[in-house]
């Protein structure tokens, strides 16, 4: 009984020293976003003169409604809605032209599919910085740079996710397909009415990963926009900052940084039960 109680107490102080690693941790990621948060919501003065401050300031209405609304080149409500606009393209792109090719290389026999499977799998070798020069010239070639067609229909293909999903229709059991064919379930309907529904939490882990990653995209938008009514939210920051002797008005880059963090924290946080499933369930 003792060795026991002994055991418990050392289990419960391990406890108490992980929680407070762990909240440690979090208080170092979060400080330089509480940082700025502070200087979105203070003055151009109060920045530019030591000591930062640490507390909100007066200043959080009219920082950001001049953030959204004038911003420094193009307004930042514009860029949110290109980057929103484009990640979203992305990431339902990638699911439905992923979730259609694993179905077809698990349940369709057709000559060689082992092939075809493992040229997309080699694909992740080519990501789009490699190829870019020649993506370019396609995109250049069918007129569609300066439009959200040229920022998203490149990028919409994804190795990765097909790979998963294959590896998940693999577990599927087989006597579905053959009670859907009993049935006289067509190919699509069983695609539609059975294998999607299962494959909702998959899903859901993939938007939100692939949600960041065209939220995140700076070379790609970059390359193939030169109007400014086109930029996303990651180029107008990148451009707000000074070169040279170039004035930059702290308080309007602070505002739109957190601006741009909003989008993603809101996808992570109300797909958050889903995400931790579909992970779960994609290691099964």
């Amino acid at each position: 009984m003792a060795e026991r109680h002994g055991m418990v107490e050392k289990r419960g102080a391990g406890l108490w020293l992980t929680h407070v690693g762990m909240i440690i941790g979090v208080l170092i990621i979060f400080f330089p976003i509480w940082l700025a948060f502070v200087a979105s919501t203070v003055t151009q003065a109060d920045i530019i003169r030591p000591p930062m401050p640490i507390w909100p300031g007066d200043q959080l209405w009219t920082n950001y409604k001049n953030a959204l609304l004038s911003g420094v080149n193009v307004p930042v409500a514009t860029m949110l809605m290109n980057s929103l606009i484009m990640a979203v393209g992305i990431a339902v792109g990638k699911i439905i032209i992923s979730l259609l090719s694993a179905f077809a290389i698990v349940y369709f026999k057709f000559p060689g599919r082992q092939f075809f499977f493992w040229a997309i799998f080699i694909t992740l070798m080519l990501p789009v910085e490699v190829r870019i020069v020649p993506t370019f010239e396609v995109v250049a070639g069918f007129g569609m740079l300066n439009s959200y067609q040229g920022l998203i229909l490149p990028l919409i293909a994804s190795a990765t996710a097909t790979f998963l999903f294959r590896q998940f229709f693999l577990t599927i059991p087989d006597e579905l397909a053959e009670a859907a064919r009993v049935d006289g379930a067509r190919p699509m309907r069983f695609f539609w009415d059975i294998v999607v529904p299962m494959s909702r939490t998959n899903v859901a882990a993939l938007f939100v990963i692939l949600f960041i990653y065209g939220w995140n995209q700076y070379l790609w938008p970059l390359l193939i926009t030169t109007d400014p009514e086109m930029n996303t939210i990651v180029m107008g920051i990148k451009q707000m900052f000074p070169s040279g002797d170039d004035f930059a008005h702290w308080p309007t880059i602070m505002a739109t940084s957190i601006l741009a963090m909003i989008p993603p924290v809101i996808v992570v946080v109300s797909m958050q039960k889903l995400f931790v499933r579909g992970l779960v369930d994609s290691e099964k």
